[in-house]
């Protein structure tokens, strides 16, 4: 286990280092540049030529590299050409309300995929198994910022049950520690916070929960229905064992690992889910950092930075992926 654990660990730096150079290449080789999107219209040759040798864009390309990699190392991406602000607040300001949006989406996606997906595999064919494959084929086709809309228009506009935008409702104490403002409210013990932070979440979440609910769904209906017909579930049911027992640990934990894979791949995903959906919303998280920091005029080393960001996570969430499937299946740690 020692070892598939350190050789996943060396795949992940070795892909972080190849993306970072791709990532450092590429934004100055944009149109522009970051010279000309810092100095904007007081743009002159001499102006130019200072700021090329104050950035040292006047070393090789490779020296520049080292040097930009030492500074990430050590958590400095410069500062916000829009704000000056250093980049490491601007983005630690965002970074919580997004991830608090996809965590709470993926809770509703799983808690939901995976058991419809069981129930229509085990009606196959049935009023149940019909209506899943037609709503899933509905979440999937139906455009975020539309479905987002529609649930604004409805339940905040028509009927206002939710609050149509932000994280906290005016006038709601709540001591920030984490940025986290669920979790904020609950070590805090103010709970109309929490209560309140819970609310707002609820329309945002399940508008992104909504594909990878019926990615799930799907997954786990074909998979539990290529388990279904295995000979060591069919010896089971003959051995007259129960059909917890049969479910839990002869079909769920068999029809898990692609179930898993997708559920990795789902969440990295939500991260571009979540810029049109924080935009409905307005809720301030990295997907709206993202459109204003590129609509804002260029801010490069925000960008980078998230951009950076967002493949760390995609890679750490898909490290764990691979890291549960030696605890979901036995044979893999085996292999």
């Amino acid at each position: 286990m020692l070892r598939v654990i350190v050789r996943r660990l060396l795949q992940l730096a070795v892909t972080l280092i190849a993306l970072s150079a791709l990532i450092f290449v590429w934004l100055r080789n944009l149109p522009g540049g970051p010279i000309e999107a810092l100095l904007g219209e007081r743009a002159t040759p001499e102006r130019r030529a200072l700021l090329v040798k104050a950035l040292g864009y006047d070393q090789p390309i490779l020296v520049q590299y080292a040097k930009f990699m030492q500074r990430v190392l050590t958590g400095d991406f410069g500062n916000s050409i829009r704000t000056g602000d250093p980049v490491a607040e601007v983005i630690g300001r965002a970074f919580p309300a997004t991830i608090e949006l996809a965590l709470v989406a993926m809770i509703i996606a799983i808690g939901l995929g995976v058991p419809l997906g069981y129930l229509a595999a085990r009606h196959h064919g049935r009023l149940l198994d019909n209506l899943s494959i037609a709503g899933t084929l509905l979440g999937i086709s139906i455009p975020i910022f539309f479905l987002g809309y529609l649930l604004k228009d409805v339940f905040t506009q028509n009927i206002h049950w939710f609050p149509p935008s932000g994280r906290l409702s005016t006038g709601v104490d709540n001591t920030e520690i984490t940025g986290f403002f669920v979790l904020d409210g609950l070590l805090t013990r103010e709970f109309d916070a929490t209560a309140d932070a819970l609310w707002h979440l609820i329309l945002p979440a399940l508008t992104l929960a909504t594909i990878p609910l019926a990615v799930i769904v799907r997954i786990t209906r074909a998979s539990v229905l290529d388990v279904l017909n295995e000979d060591y579930v069919r010896t089971a049911e003959a051995k007259g064992l129960r059909h917890r027992v049969i479910r839990g640990r002869h079909i769920l934990r068999n029809a898990l690992l692609p179930v898993v894979t997708i559920i990795g791949l789902q969440t990295g995903a939500l991260l571009s889910g979540a810029v049109l959906t924080e935009k409905v919303y307005n809720w301030g998280g990295l997907g709206t950092l993202i459109t204003d920091s590129i609509s804002g005029g260029r801010d490069y080393p925000v960008l980078q930075a998230l951009i950076l960001l967002a493949a760390l996570v995609f890679v750490v969430v898909n490290l764990l992926v691979d890291l549960s499937y030696a605890f979901i299946d036995p044979r893999v740690r085996v292999r």
